[in-house]
């Protein structure tokens, strides 16, 4: 059982300024009351709380507040998680099934409060069977405090949602707030009730960010995330010891195995892997500062695509991690134009509304509009670079040479001479560079080293944007 807090006496020793937050360090003076004198219950609850904070000690919030009818339906608290203030609830699925009620609310709602006045992150546990029904409307109007509550908070301090057993309707909606969503794979997350729906296929069509095996695996996961996670918006990104990569890139053949010739060593940590394969998009740190990764894999840009990559660049952005982009891309599919419309539409609105670090980097193809939306100036990336083998086109290489040439085709002339000369003299990445739409071009085996300089000198960007409550796209 997770140790509470009135076993300890604590003396603050030192505190330290964050930007508009105070964190406070505490040592432990003595051990006043043993646990097995408290007469809260060991509950799985609680367990799965310990398992998450740091040597499984936490503080909890309300621990002895009960419902009308008994205990309140879910355990909530604070501590460490790897050296990380954060808070924490967990429903307790086996008092009343977890049935949401007013006062479960409560002290969800209390967890939110406190995590948006001291700037941290929230990890919620869900394991419920749905709302407690005997409340009626008064549960419905505390369900619609977490809402409001949830949508508070975002983008000022990282949620991290952990589905650990059931998830449906309105608590499906509240968990699906959260930044990003770990499930345990037999867990049930759907909206609709009743549903065959399984994470798997939550994960296939992007609602889970990462399926998890069992619990202790989803929080591993969740572990990993809040170490490379800023506490809140205005902290700086974490920065840690490092190890060099293990993946050389002149052997990556996937878009994940160039991030992984870039990023420190066992660092990488992909969200989204099943869902939309084509695009990866990742956490990882590069010199042991946190970044953020979006790598393509050389066919078209689907819709999926676009929406996976739009929501992580926004992710990242509202943290002010570094986004850095790997394109390779032949230009937007023409399936499904209508869908392909909006989805490129917001992924080129949150690429240039985002002012967090934007560096591009062409690893292969860079046609058309892919090549406007994710690594040209109107993206409005800050370094732009290209390999030096890569083709910069306005058109794929064979309906340009179709429409720039179609005389000497005519002619007789060979087509493949003649794309070889388009790819050389007029999409070649040096032609770009001339006329000052790639910033450098390099062989591939430097990526990590021009990276890393770049992030260097792009540490204290700043951007001022007009002012407005939000953008409209």
């Amino acid at each position: 059982m997770a140790k509470n807090s009135c076993n300890y006496n604590f003396k603050v020793i030192k505190y330290k300024r964050m930007d508009n937050y105070v964190h406070a360090k505490f040592i432990k003076i003595k051990e006043d009351i043993r646990v097995s004198d408290l007469t809260l219950k060991d509950t799985a609850a609680r367990g799965r709380l310990a398992s998450l904070f740091d040597n499984g000690i936490f503080t909890e919030i309300d621990a002895f507040a009960k419902s009308e009818n008994g205990d309140v339906e879910v355990a909530a608290g604070f501590g460490t998680v790897n050296g990380a203030p954060v808070y924490a609830f967990s429903q307790d699925v086996t008092v009343n099934g977890g049935a949401v009620s007013i006062a479960q609310c409560a002290k969800i709602k209390k967890v939110y409060n406190l995590a948006a006045k001291t700037g941290c992150p929230i990890v919620g546990i869900y394991d419920s069977n749905g709302m407690k029904l005997t409340e009626g409307f008064e549960a419905l109007n505390a369900y619609g405090e977490i809402v409001k509550a949830s949508a508070s908070v975002s983008g000022v301090v990282p949620q991290i949602s952990v589905i650990a057993g059931a998830c449906v309707g309105t608590s499906a909606l509240i968990a699906n707030m959260a930044d990003i969503v770990v499930a345990v794979k037999n867990a049930d997350f759907y909206i609709t009730v009743p549903s065959e729906l399984t994470v798997d296929e939550c994960a296939e069509s992007g609602t889970v960010d990462i399926a998890a095996d069992d619990f202790d695996n989803a929080v591993d996961f969740v572990k990993k995330i809040i170490c490379l996670l800023p506490s809140n918006n205005l902290s700086s990104p974490p920065v840690f010891d490092f190890e060099e990569p293990d993946t050389n890139v002149e052997n990556a053949k996937s878009p994940l195995e160039i991030v992984n010739s870039v990023a420190d060593s066992g660092s990488v940590l992909e969200l989204k892997s099943n869902y939309a394969e084509n695009a990866v998009t990742a956490f990882a740190s590069v010199a042991g500062s946190t970044v953020g990764f979006v790598a393509f894999g050389g066919s078209e840009l689907c819709p999926s695509c676009a929406y996976k990559v739009e929501a992580f660049v926004k992710l990242c952005d509202a943290f002010n991690i570094p986004v850095i982009t790997f394109l390779d891309s032949k230009g937007l599919s023409k399936e499904n134009e209508n869908n392909m419309l909006v989805a490129a539409t917001k992924l080129t609105a949150a690429y240039t509304a985002a002012t967090c670090p934007k560096i591009s980097v062409v690893t292969g193809s860079a046609i058309g509009a892919a090549y406007i939306v994710l690594a040209g100036r109107y993206s409005n990336a800050d370094l732009v670079y290209a390999w030096d083998n890569t083709v910069i086109s306005p058109l794929d290489t064979k309906a340009a040479v179709a429409f720039l040439y179609n005389k000497r085709l005519a002619d007789g002339e060979k087509r493949e001479e003649l794309e070889k000369e388009y790819i050389e003299n007029m999409a070649s990445p040096f032609t770009a560079a001339a006329c000052g739409a790639i910033d450098d071009v390099f062989v591939s085996t430097e990526t990590r080293g021009k990276i890393i300089a770049a992030l260097d000198v792009l540490v204290g960007k700043r951007e001022t944007t007009l002012p407005r409550k939000h953008s409209v796209k």
